[in-house]
């Protein structure tokens, strides 16, 4: 089969149909998402975020861990991060200098006789890999996000830290990774690859392979994508050329957009990782061109809530099986694709013990030296 691709840049130029900002599942899936890396968080610094159809704050409390808490200010709506500023690990309200710590409760207001007994919301938060993860959902989290190790390893170059933003549901961009049939049109596979999906609660892992030329020469790279809930993805890809960790973090804007921020940790070659940056620029010309191609295709796609599916493409069913867990136990199965509610799993889909294990690490993630 001849090799095939296209380009979709005149899809820029399409009106918009109103099906493609249609969803039947909801927005944000219960989860753990990484707001920001860690060094774009300095200590007395007041970050704005907008996450979740809701306006954010970040800062760093008088223990230097970070709090990711609702923008407004109770008192009387001014955005905290409009102005506003950290004193001795609080945040101060640029209008009427009320003061909220890290747990979201005010601790100061100017003025007031007693202190107002209200607060700010906000999430869990963990710290860990270089990322600032929070947590949306009913509760405490009952489980975490591994670390990532090749994020602090010495054998991985600095990252080539990429972001887009589509107008998807973020369902959608973690199917891609089991898509098998778009790996020929948008990633130069001569035909699609054999996949593998396993799953343990809100973990899961997927194997495969890629074959495709890179600079007039064959590549075969294995990969293995371990699945952390609907916003942490780890792709390892190992070739003889050119192998790469893919942190793949997708988080709702709203409840049209979606951003998809990739964090590419290239491998330094053993005996030459003088050669680290060249890789680096190999991949940028090889990969980023590729994402942005999908990016311009799921700006005018629709959700197919029954896809018509080949024999091979059995993937994207089963992950729509597992993703559906991260959703209220209230939405109805066609919309997720599963005939019943999501049941925690014991075995693997092959009746073995699963590849991923329940405290967080899919199968071995891979230790790094």
């Amino acid at each position: 089969m001849r090799l095939r691709r296209r380009s979709h840049d005149n899809l820029s130029a399409l009106p918009r149909d109103p099906r493609a900002d249609e969803y039947p599942m909801p927005s944000v899936p219960y989860g753990w998402y990484a707001l920001l890396r860690s060094s774009e968080l300095r200590p007395g610094r007041v970050v704005s975020l907008h996450y979740f159809g809701r306006a954010l704050i970040a800062f760093r409390g008088a223990d230097g861990q970070p709090a990711v808490r609702d923008a407004h200010c109770p008192h009387y709506g001014a955005h905290l991060g409009a102005g506003g500023k950290v004193v001795d690990g609080t945040v101060e309200c640029p209008f009427h200098g009320w003061r909220f710590g890290a747990d979201g409760r005010c601790v100061e207001a100017p003025f007031a006789v007693r202190t107002p007994k209200v607060s700010i919301g906000g999430f869990p938060v963990r710290e860990h890999s270089g990322l600032v993860f929070v947590y949306t959902g009913p509760g405490e989290p009952s489980w975490e996000v591994p670390e990532i190790p090749e994020t602090v390893s010495r054998g991985f170059a600095t990252p080539v830290d990429d972001t887009c933003r589509a107008r998807i549901h973020i369902q959608e961009m973690r199917e891609n990774i089991v898509d098998e049939s778009h790996f020929h049109f948008i990633h130069g596979q001569s035909e699609p690859p054999v996949q593998d999906l396993r799953a343990d609660g809100p973990f899961a892992e997927v194997r495969g392979r890629i074959r495709r030329r890179v600079l007039g020469r064959d590549i075969d790279n294995t990969f293995d994508a371990f699945m952390y809930g609907p916003g942490v993805m780890v792709v390892r890809a190992h070739g003889p050329v050119l192998s790469v960790t893919a942190v793949a973090l997708t988080t709702p804007i709203d409840d049209r957009t979606s951003e998809m921020r990739m964090l590419y940790y290239v491998r330094k070659p053993s005996r030459a990782p003088f050669l680290a940056p060249v890789l680096k620029l190999v991949f940028r010309a090889e990969a980023l061109d590729e994402v942005r191609e999908e990016v311009r295709i799921w700006d005018h796609k629709i959700h197919q809530a029954r896809p018509v599916l080949l024999p091979h493409e059995k993937g994207i069913k089963a992950l729509r099986r597992w993703y559906a867990q991260f959703y209220p136990s209230d939405v109805p199965s066609e919309v997720t694709a599963t005939s019943s509610p999501y049941r925690p799993v014991e075995r693997g889909v092959d009746g073995q013990q699963p590849a991923v294990h329940a405290q967080g690490r899919a199968g071995d993630p891979g230790r790094v030296p």
